[in-house]
């Protein structure tokens, strides 16, 4: 049972049990026993995992300026991240548009089912479509104001809030650079201290990953299952099919020829390496549909599988979790012009233009929550006169795509990580293992 220690083949494990246990219990009416039974211990996974997201946040990326050698460093290297986050989120929304109109699923929509989803999905739509005003209602520069917390403990207590936790630690970080060395050393002493204890807490959390992403995975397939009968399930697959291949493989290409070529371009890191060293944070990133959730394992498995510095790990992946959405952002785009044709609105060459320039913007504000992309495709619809309604059409399966944009948003955080790292001359030879050398053998 050795190849049992490995952490992707536990997670796995999981998956495999919870998509078979999800399979029998939808079948079976089991829904009201996995809701009381099972889901909760999925629910206390991901609430683990997000316990623990702002110290390690706060600590590793305060000590990941602290330890830089001026502000110069630290500009240089967050211009690069910033341009490498936006170029990569620009890619990923072109494919999707060029596929989207290449296999123009939205005309394979029957229009007595059209009629049905908007009417199902009504009340979703309407709690979807109030968050979305409320974002537009907000002035141009409320994402800068949204960065600056007036209060720590008010911004370290939601998750949403990790642009806020970012911002204050880069700014304790400078200060204790502004600090003579001797005073600021037991301070940046503290902090490794609370760095090395979360990372600790991680390896723990790890142990429970077989049950969690079991429970979470058959959660999803007795909820998505159960609100359909089988007849109307296989109907509403049949008519979205194309839809879901469209974005499927979007993703698809997005991961392995976009990254690939990036990887090889801008730094000596092989891909298999890569997928090697990340393989794990995938497969939890599919379970959870999060980014935050899924932020501590990312940040020690670049740190200690694919040798990035933790000067460069603290900093490009809290913010590559809260801006860096290049699935959601492919997901948006193919999702717009899908309801579009669905609903026999041809767009423009201009309205698609507005898509693609939407979509980038938007992916930057997306929370690192499950679904919250489909908060923002209702802007995106609205800049373009689409109607937000529409939405209805895709709920049915977004649940599925949020789990498979976020694997491709976590590979995007890691993969800038490794260039930014070999850029910056921190980029050490990777350890990959046999065995998950970090969980303690007596536990």
């Amino acid at each position: 049972m050795a190849w049992y220690k490995q952490l992707h083949w536990r997670i796995l494990t999981g998956l495999g049990l919870g998509l078979i246990y999800g399979i029998v219990a939808a079948t079976m009416g089991w829904g009201e026993f996995t809701n009381d039974w099972v889901a909760p211990w999925g629910t206390i996974f991901v609430n683990l995992l997000k316990l623990i997201a702002v110290p390690l946040v706060l600590a590793s990326l305060s000590t990941g300026v602290a330890s830089l050698s001026d502000l110069t460093q630290l500009s240089r290297m967050g211009g690069k991240t910033i341009v490498l986050y936006i170029v990569t989120t620009l890619i990923a929304v072109l494919i999707g548009i060029v596929l989207v109109n290449l296999t123009q699923p939205g005309k394979n929509v029957p229009a007595e089912l059209r009629d049905r989803l908007q009417s199902s999905y009504q009340s979703d739509v309407a709690e979807r479509t109030s968050q979305a005003q409320k974002t537009q209602s907000q002035g141009p520069l409320q994402p800068i104001v949204d960065i600056v917390p007036s209060n720590l403990v008010e911004a370290a207590s939601d998750n949403r809030n990790m642009l806020q936790i970012v911002f204050v630690a880069i700014l304790f970080g400078i200060g204790l650079i502004q600090v003579a060395r001797t005073k600021a050393q037991p301070m940046i002493d503290l902090l490794h201290t609370l760095n090395d204890v979360t990372i600790r807490i991680v390896d723990i959390i790890m142990l429970m990953a077989p049950l969690g992403v079991f429970a979470l995975i058959a959660k999803t397939i007795t909820s998505v299952a159960g609100g359909e009968s089988g007849s109307n399930l296989l109907e509403l697959l049949g008519a979205l099919g194309l839809y879901c291949l469209t974005v499927i493989a979007g993703l698809a290409i997005h991961a392995f020829l976009t990254y690939p070529l990036l990887l090889r371009a801008m730094s000596p890191m092989k891909f298999l390496t890569f997928l090697k060293g990340i393989g794990p944070v995938q497969l939890l990133a599919f379970s959870t549909s999060s980014s935050s959730a899924t932020l501590p394992l990312n940040m020690e498995r670049c740190e200690e599988k694919l040798g990035v510095s933790e000067e460069v790990c603290s900093f490009v992946l809290p913010l590559g979790a809260t801006i860096n959405m290049d699935g959601t952002a492919l997901y948006q785009a193919v999702a717009a012009v899908f309801i579009s044709q669905a609903l026999g609105m041809e767009l423009t060459w201009a309205q698609q233009g507005m898509i693609v320039f939407t979509s980038v913007l938007a992916s930057i504000g997306t929370p690192a929550v499950p679904s919250a992309g489909s908060v923002m495709l209702i802007v995106i619809l609205e800049s373009i006169g689409v109607p937000p309604s529409g939405i209805a059409l895709i709920l049915g399966v977004d649940r599925f795509l949020d789990m498979m944009r976020t694997v491709v948003n976590v590979t995007g955080d890691a993969m800038v990580s490794v260039i930014i790292a070999a850029g910056e001359g921190q980029l050490k030879p990777p350890h990959l293992s046999e065995e998950e050398d970090r969980i303690r053998t007596h536990f």
